[in-house]
């Protein structure tokens, strides 16, 4: 039967030089029992480059696991990218327990959220959490990149990013994202600088955060992965400089629920839904049906024509109510012909 538990992702955010590999390797040494699946997102030959981490792969994170996308923002790249690169970190033979997402140091973190509600990855993963990393001596000296002028480089380096963009918003706009924000290089900081550091970063953040203190990449890994955040469904929390004029609104497609009697046949309301699929371009149908003597929900979840259902609870004191959100891009959404498919 397949494993319909959503797959749990990390986001690890911050400037270039902040240490987010570092933490990636340590939490590769010590994955408290998980299997990991790590992908970095890196503008061309400029900053962190995949092979560091394949370096360390191990029997919890093989190299198949590691994956590094080089061609610009992974979620101005959903379609081609992003989106195709966790399908298949996810249809591993091995499937992994956790996704570590390393992004660009000058990624904007909310834009790669909003792209986790996308139709063909929403029912099957999940932003376990944003982790901000911030140098806590560049931070205190008001420089927030711990070297600039490699920042400048990488910047210079890729023409989707905004040169415009005042790095002090780049910051902000990561740690107003975070869960939880850890102050790098804290020996490096001294008490006084971490101190000078946590008072710029709470000045700033919209909401009361956690803020650690963490050296050589080394933090128990429970404290970071297990938050069960569900960010992507936390958005208007986490705000941003590029709030309402950015490409990334996903406002290109519709949502359609469908009420439906009791079901006789699953296999039968399968096929239906494939050829939703196949005749009228459905990406996303998923719901729960009540099937005629049968005292367990079903559960259906469908991407494109890939059906799958399971038994998941009884009923009990609940109403048997069979109800199917099917989504798909607007000019695709025909309500006449999608309820004669499904029988209503």
């Amino acid at each position: 039967m397949p494993d319909l538990t959503k797959i749990p992702v990390t986001v690890i955010t911050g400037f270039l030089g902040a240490g987010k590999t570092t933490l990636i390797r340590h939490l590769m040494q010590n994955p408290q029992g998980r299997r990991l699946a790590i992908l970095v997102n890196e503008f061309g030959t400029v900053g962190v480059d995949g092979d560091i981490l394949k370096s360390c792969a191990d029997a919890n994170c093989p190299v198949e696991n590691i994956v590094e996308l080089a061609n610009g923002c992974i979620c101005c790249t959903v379609a081609d990218d992003f989106i195709p690169t966790i399908e298949a970190l996810m249809a591993l033979p091995e499937r992994p327990d956790h996704i570590l997402i390393e992004t660009s140091g000058l990624a904007l973190p909310k834009p790669l959220l909003k792209a986790f509600d996308w139709p063909a990855i929403r029912s099957r993963i999940t932003v376990d959490g944003v982790v901000a990393l911030a140098d806590a001596e560049a931070v205190a000296a008001g420089r927030f990149a711990p070297d600039p002028a490699a920042v400048a480089a990488q910047r210079a380096a890729d023409d989707s990013l905004d040169h415009e963009t005042p790095l002090s918003e780049v910051f902000e706009d990561q740690i107003a994202c975070a869960d939880i924000i850890l102050l790098t290089k804290a020996d490096l900081a001294g008490e006084a600088g971490l101190a000078a550091a946590r008072a710029v970063i709470e000045a700033e953040v919209p909401r009361r955060l956690p803020i650690l203190p963490m050296t050589d990449g080394s933090i128990d890994p429970r404290v970071i992965l297990g938050l069960n955040a569900a960010a992507e469904d936390d958005l208007a929390a986490r705000p941003s400089h590029h709030d309402g004029h950015d490409d990334h609104e996903h406002d290109d497609f519709a949502s359609l629920v469908i009420d439906l009697a009791e079901v006789a046949d699953p296999a039968d309301l399968a096929a239906r839904v494939q050829r939703l699929a196949r005749e009228q371009n459905i990406l996303r149908v998923k719901g729960h049906v009540a099937v005629a003597g049968k005292p367990m929900r079903l559960l259906l979840q469908a991407v494109g024509e890939r059906v799958r259902q399971q038994f998941d609870r009884p009923w009990g004191s609940a109403p048997r109510r069979s109800q199917l959100v099917v989504i798909a891009e607007h000019h695709d959404i025909d309500e006449a012909a999608i309820r004669t498919v499904l029988g209503t």
